[in-house]
């Protein structure tokens, strides 16, 4: 029977599957690999005669005597037995269909279960046989070396190591190049940090992804969007310090008299909510460093932080107010001149620092608006939290109104020219992405006396409205529960 047990042998096939060999292989088993499935059927006869002739030496050696009919019929069942035993299971099969189908880990592929003859090696990059010679043996399947290519380049992939995504092969150069994050300033691919992974930092809103170490760089900021300023692009300087991205640019107000449309627009809005204030009060635009002076000289009031951007004042000062702006070479160069505030009420003058875009402009201002129509309107000393919640909830109101679709439903509705021309021109997409960082701005604030104060406002507005919640505030000096 030494035959036999040889023939087992020499008809197994193993397929070795998972990971990337770490090097080209040459074919374990120099054969020339099956080439039907019926390889069994042709050697019957041959198998039949071989059983025969070792069951007949064994009768003679044993010198028994059987019945030829039984003997006959034992053969035959033996002879079944065996050839039934020779089914052996096919190795892995590779079909012509998607070989990209991902495995259920979604980190291997699977390739389509198509089933071609026993014993064949078929490549799942052309679907040929593969024969003698190199092959790879690699995401569940098995490939001419010509035939594994990169999905990016579409050049053979001979490295030792490659790289999968999206159910494809890549070098690593070209993954890296696809899938490593650049940083948003530097255009650099954004470093991995000690422990092996890709560490960035994004804004909340604009998801502007950078390094780390830019945060510690100098690298600028624009005093309004709060991006960075990337190394391709040159932001512009403004005469107190501060940066602006060209965007933001494009809408800024720089002087006071460019800012008067949008003052009557506010106006109108407080009017529309019966909330019309009735003294003329001065509006200004000043640079960073007259506001900073004019905060100081003010005995009493609430402030932007980290830095202030308006303020609501009641002393009589002489502020420099920005008047008229030049262009310069990098830079907007200022004129300002000296304003005298004269005490005629509550309220001397309003300050908006200057250079800001429009719409956060108009936001400051509502919210310092509101500071004045509480003092003219004779509310008591309110705490931080409540005054300055409820500014931000009127400010608030004034962008939303700005940024509804179909802006002739604006809260503070009228017919007025200014306000009808602002309207319109409040359309550009960035424009409206601005507004949505401001209103996130406000709505995002963590900080006690301004963020949890328009939180407080807001709901308190949402569930008795602002009249009735203006009311309990001049009554109590609390929001209502």
């Amino acid at each position: 029977m030494g035959w036999l047990r040889k023939f087992f042998k020499g008809s197994s096939d193993k397929f070795s599957e998972g990971h990337f060999h770490s090097s080209y292989a040459e074919d374990p088993n120099h054969y020339a690999p099956s080439t039907s499935g019926d390889i069994w059927s042709e050697n019957d006869e041959d198998i039949d005669r071989a059983i025969a002739q070792s069951l007949i030496e064994e009768s003679q050696k044993g010198n028994s005597v059987i019945d030829h009919d039984s003997q006959l019929e034992d053969d035959e069942q033996l002879a079944r037995a065996i050839q039934e035993s020779l089914i052996l299971e096919s190795p892995p099969q590779y079909g012509n269909g998607n070989i990209y189908q991902p495995a259920p880990n979604g980190n291997l592929y699977q390739p389509a279960p198509m089933y071609f003859p026993s014993g064949l090696r078929i490549c799942a990059g052309c679907y040929n046989e593969i024969g003698y010679g190199r092959y790879l043996n690699c995401l569940n399947a098995v490939w001419h070396p010509e035939c594994f290519r990169c999905h990016a380049c579409n050049v053979p992939i001979s490295d030792n190591e490659f790289s999968t995504s999206g159910n494809y092969p890549y070098h690593k150069s070209c993954y890296k190049e696809n899938y490593h994050p650049k940083c948003d300033v530097c255009k650099h691919f954004i470093p991995t940090n000690p422990a092996g992974l890709i560490e960035y930092r994004a804004h909340p809103f604009w998801i502007q992804k950078y390094c780390p170490f830019h945060e510690h760089d100098n690298t600028p900021r624009c005093c309004s969007c709060e991006r960075m300023e990337p190394r391709d692009t040159r932001y512009v300087s403004l005469d107190d310090g501060r940066k602006l991205c060209l965007e933001c640019l494009d809408t800024a107000i720089m002087d006071t008299n460019q800012c008067q449309p949008l003052y009557l627009d506010i106006q109108e809005f407080y009017e529309g909510l019966n909330m019309k204030v009735e003294q003329e009060v001065p509006l200004l635009l000043v640079e960073r460093q007259a506001l900073n002076e004019a905060r100081e000289g003010e005995k009493n009031g609430h402030y932007h932080m980290p830095e202030t951007r308006g303020l609501c004042l009641s002393e009589e000062q002489t502020i420099s107010t920005v008047r008229r702006p030049r262009i310069g070479t990098g830079k907007r160069a200022t004129i300002t001149e000296p304003y005298k505030l004269r005490r005629h009420c509550e309220v001397t003058a309003i300050l908006i620092l200057y250079g800001l875009p429009r719409l956060l402009t108009g936001s400051i201002l509502t919210h310092e608006m509101m500071h004045a129509w509480l003092r003219l309107k004779g509310y008591r000393t309110l705490s931080q939290d409540v005054e300055e919640g409820i500014c931000q909830v009127l400010a608030h109101m004034w962008l939303s109104s700005k940024l509804m679709s179909g802006s002739g439903s604006n809260i503070a509705s009228t017919s007025s020219s200014a306000s009808t021309a602002l309207r319109r021109d409040t359309g550009s997409q960035y424009e409206r992405k601005l507004g949505e960082f401001f209103k996130h701005q406000i709505e995002s604030d963590i900080s006690h006396v301004y963020g949890d104060g328009f939180r407080a406002g807001q709901e308190a507005v949402r569930k008795y409205g602002l009249e009735s919640t203006l009311n309990h505030i001049q009554m109590t000096g609390c929001f209502p529960p």
